[in-house]
């Protein structure tokens, strides 16, 4: 089963539960944040994107106090697989469950497009659908993506490998362009990119329309190396395998 942690100003837990249990055929339920326990059929913990307590103080800095998180905290420690998303992201590296600090974007503005990334590392049950170096493209949608991490603690990330995946190229000020990353045992990730909201073929031709787009912005070249997997929605691999693999 996947749970679903519901925050007061959640706002893409439906999305991940469409994905999930409709297309995907795979058992989910919304947890609220104020619950004590998650399901004991758990396999995955999704901290879903959204505007947790309206982002007040920081993004994340007052979910990570909420009742669920202890149950979390307890779930990654014994090797559970947790996901977190864009708001999700922010919580976990609130909480210490993923190091770092997701700070605001370099310009001060809300940022929401595709974008192209490039996948880094994919010797994990995360991307392993992937090879490592391919190049995808997903949403982004956020004011606070701007990754942040002291230069000796990024070193550390790098020699780890707990580098999913950099923005091709830079999009909010993030050290290293980095756009997502895992802890070092490799079960808990965290991303600033919407992978569940390029999960159905209806999105498809928005995908291929941003690609092209990007041709001109990104350093990797052209539309055809930017969407590789263009012919099937681009988030939908790594969600399916973070539960099955």
């Amino acid at each position: 089963m996947v749970s679903i942690i519901r925050f007061a100003g959640s706002n893409c837990e439906f999305d991940m539960h469409y994905v999930y249990q409709d297309i995907l055929g795979i058992p989910s339920t919304i947890i609220w944040h104020k619950e004590s326990a998650l399901p004991s059929e758990t396999k995955l913990v999704v901290l879903p994107g959204g505007f947790s307590y309206g982002d007040y103080l920081r993004s994340g800095a007052i979910a990570r106090f909420a009742p669920i998180m202890r149950a979390i905290k307890a779930f990654g420690e014994k090797g559970g697989r947790i996901l977190g998303i864009c708001n999700g992201f922010q919580i976990l590296t609130e909480a210490k469950l993923l190091p770092g600090a997701l700070m605001r974007n370099a310009n001060l503005h809300f940022i929401s497009k595709i974008v192209p990334l490039c996948l880094e590392r994919t010797d994990n049950v995360f991307l392993h659908p992937y090879a490592q170096g391919d190049s995808i493209a997903l949403p982004i949608a956020h004011a606070d993506g701007n990754y942040y991490i002291k230069p000796d603690e990024q070193a550390e990330l790098e020699e780890n490998g707990q580098i999913l995946m950099r923005y091709a190229y830079d999009i909010n000020g993030s050290v290293g362009r980095i756009a997502g990353i895992c802890n070092k045992d490799k079960n808990i990730f965290g991303l600033m990119p919407h992978p569940e909201r390029l999960c159905d073929n209806i999105t498809k031709k928005r995908l291929m329309y941003a690609n092209i787009l990007n041709t001109y912005k990104s350093p990797i070249g052209n539309a055809e190396s930017i969407g590789q997997h263009v012919s099937s929605p681009q988030g939908l691999a790594m969600l399916e395998s973070l539960y099955k693999a």
